[in-house]
């Protein structure tokens, strides 16, 4: 087939219900380039695959937690989790967490990561949340800009966040508030 007949591949970004052993493959891939570009969620350097692979089946057997994956040029490129509480924390029932957030760095400057927490949001919009929360390395600075941008309010600041393998850097606390105002 020439190029002429190939389909056009769009960004996608999907929940999965389950991970074939080809997106499985994929998304390890994007999860070493995104942690050699520390950007790796607690990660300091790319995890045995084997360790992976056990991760991320396991992720998407948890009922508390929404697995997507942005998918560009048909495959996976990126991630991002909306976990939910478990259902003893009253108190709590009313926030949603965004976790293991990324876009691998051969595919960002597409859109992806706009997409994916605009998704979140209307995900935990829809299932009755009232607020989004998400944190970040104060490193990563693309991350928090769209955060920024995006409608979530900084609430707090951790000294000692993380271990870069050098130094503690700082992360930043956010939340979003999910309910819709009502203009009068």
């Amino acid at each position: 087939m020439d190029d002429s007949n190939k389909p056009i591949l769009q960004p996608v970004i999907e929940l999965m219900d389950d991970i074939s052993d080809r997106d499985l493959e994929d998304l390890c891939i994007a999860v070493d380039e995104a942690v050699l570009d520390g950007n790796g969620f607690g990660w300091l350097k790319p995890p045995e695959r084997s360790k992976q692979k056990s991760f991320w089946r396991g992720v998407v057997t948890m009922p508390m937690r929404e697995l997507y994956c942005a998918r560009f040029e048909g495959r996976i490129v990126g991630s991002a989790q909306l976990i939910k509480p478990f259902a003893n924390n009253e108190a709590g029932a009313h926030i949603a967490n965004i976790s293991t957030f990324f876009i691998a760095p051969y595919a960002r400057g597409h859109g992806l990561a706009i997409g994916m927490l605009e998704v979140l949001v209307q995900s935990a919009r829809k299932q009755g949340f009232k607020a989004l929360e998400v944190d970040v390395r104060e490193t990563q600075k693309a991350a928090i800009s769209l955060i920024e941008n995006s409608g979530f309010v900084r609430w707090g600041v951790k000294k000692k966040y993380a271990w870069n393998g050098e130094r503690f850097v700082s992360g930043f606390y956010y939340t979003k508030d999910l309910e819709e105002v009502v203009k009068l």
